[in-house]
C-alpha cells in the first residue's frame, strides 16, 4: 500500500513530485528528477534569504540638486478642507435644499444618525430641520459654497515669504464651481 506522501505525489500538480515520490525503488530517472527539485528549491530559498537581507540593509537613494535663484516667485497655495462647510453658516433653507447632499438629513427630512453628533451640535440641528410651516427659498449652489465655504482670513494663520509677512490680502480666490467646486487661494505677491 503506498504511504500519505506517495498518495499526495501522485495527486499533486507541483511538478516533479509525482516522478521524486513514485511507486517502486529509486531509478536513475527518480534520482535525477530528486537532484533537480532540491537544486530548484535551495536555488528559490538562496535568492529568497539574499533579497530578504538586502531589504533589511535600508538602502536608498539620495539625489539632490541645488538651485540658487536671486528672485523666487511666491508659490501657488491649496488648502484642502474635509469639512468643506461651516455649520455654523448653514441656514434651514441650504439644510432643506442639500441637507441629505450634506449627510445631515436622511430622504425623508429626518435627522441623520442623531447618536453621532454631538449634543450642542444636534439641538441646533433640530431647530434648523424643523420645517414645520416653511416655505422654501429659490437655492444656489455657487452662493452656498462661497456664503459656507472657508474664508482665507479666518484659516490663515501665519504667513512669511522672503522674510516679509504675507496676509489673506496676499490671495486671491479662485473658483472651479462649474467643473468640480474647488477654491485655490492664489498669492498676488
Amino acid at each position: 500500500k503506498p504511504s500519505n506522501l506517495q498518495a499526495f505525489a501522485t495527486s499533486s500538480t507541483l511538478h516533479g513530485m509525482s516522478y521524486i515520490f513514485a511507486y517502486g525503488p529509486m531509478t536513475l530517472r527518480r534520482f535525477l528528477w530528486t537532484l533537480s527539485f532540491l537544486g530548484s528549491l535551495g536555488l528559490l530559498l538562496l535568492v529568497c534569504v539574499e533579497r530578504v537581507t538586502y531589504y533589511f540593509t535600508y538602502p536608498h537613494v539620495t539625489k539632490l540638486d541645488e538651485v540658487a535663484a536671486p528672485n523666487l516667485t511666491f508659490p501657488c497655495i491649496t488648502i484642502c478642507n474635509l469639512n468643506e462647510f461651516r455649520f455654523i453658516k448653514i441656514t434651514r433653507n441650504d439644510l432643506y435644499h442639500v441637507g441629505e447632499l450634506l449627510a445631515l438629513l436622511n430622504d425623508r427630512y429626518e435627522i441623520a444618525n442623531p447618536h453621532l453628533a454631538d449634543p450642542k451640535v444636534l439641538a441646533e440641528l433640530k431647530e434648523k430641520a424643523n420645517f414645520k410651516n416653511f416655505k422654501s427659498k429659490s437655492f444656489s449652489m455657487t452662493e452656498f459654497y462661497n456664503r459656507t465655504g472657508h474664508d482665507i482670513t479666518e484659516m490663515l494663520l501665519q504667513c512669511s515669504f522672503r522674510g516679509e509677512p504675507c496676509t489673506a490680502i496676499n490671495f486671491t480666490t479662485v473658483s472651479l464651481l462649474k467643473k468640480n467646486f474647488t477654491f485655490f487661494a492664489i498669492p498676488t505677491l
